[in-house]
């Protein structure tokens, strides 16, 4: 009968298992980091999070199909509409990555930023982009009621250290070039509480580590069981052979 993983091996074969599912799952970045972009941008997508001798089995897939590409990066050198949507990547050894949304947009100007949900106290990074970066002046950055929230005479980011509730809403950006003004459509920007408890602090790794308490307070319990089984078992043995013992010496 095969011997019982003692609680601490047990616990670190599933830390181990868990670590090894995080490591193959891998990651979809941006360069640039902009997940809303003009037609004829540059566009590179890199897939990470598994050892470089698995390069050559990654496998893209744009709105489900498969790319024909098998490399740590995909580059779109001219985007047009249809490449928008969403972008993941995996390979033979690992799970795929979590989608990464794209959009190619039609216009002369994109307000794009680093990231769209922001917990408060984060900073805020936005960008005024033209299109095939055509020179730009003039830039102003606005609310959707028209309240001007920075002006710069040359194209600028926008870079605000702190965020607040208050800055949720709409936002658009401004300029002229040559002598036409342009505004880029309206994005939504949203700013949520920095909760000291939230149930999105609950990560897998501590539902993990309840299932391990939860796995190793079962094995604990189902050795006590049988110990005090076992030694009951042996007490009576005992007792029975103790009684035979005594009897053969009153007979003679």
């Amino acid at each position: 009968m095969g011997q019982l993983l003692s609680p601490v091996a047990l616990l670190l074969l599933v830390s181990a298992a868990s670590q090894a599912a995080e490591v193959l799952k891998p990651v979809v970045l941006l360069d640039p980091p902009w997940d809303r972009v003009l037609q004829e941008d540059r566009v590179t997508l890199k897939c990470q999070g598994f050892p470089p001798a698995a390069n050559s089995s990654i496998q893209w897939l744009h709105n489900g199909s498969l790319i024909s590409s098998h490399t740590p990066t995909y580059t779109i050198r001219s985007a047009r509409a249809e490449d928008s949507g969403e972008y993941r990547c995996g390979s033979n050894i690992s799970s795929l990555s979590d989608p990464v949304q794209l959009q190619v947009r039609v216009g002369w100007l994109v307000l794009q930023a680093a990231r769209w949900v922001i917990q408060e106290g984060e900073p805020i990074h936005l960008r005024c982009h033209s299109w095939k970066n055509n020179s730009m002046y003039k830039v102003t950055y606005l609310h959707e009621d028209g309240r001007g929230v920075k002006y710069f005479h040359n194209n600028t980011d926008l870079h605000i250290p702190e965020a607040k509730r208050t800055f949720s809403g709409s936002y658009f950006c401004r300029g002229l070039i040559g002598k036409t003004i342009v505004s880029s459509e309206t994005v939504t920007i949203t700013v949520q509480a920095n909760a000291s408890i939230s149930p999105s602090v609950l990560s897998w790794h501590l539902i993990a580590f309840g299932l391990v308490m939860g796995l190793l307070l079962a094995v604990d319990t189902a050795l006590y069981f049988s110990v005090k089984r076992d030694l009951r078992s042996s007490l009576n043995t005992r007792k029975d052979y103790t009684f035979g013992w005594s009897k053969d010496i009153l007979d003679k």
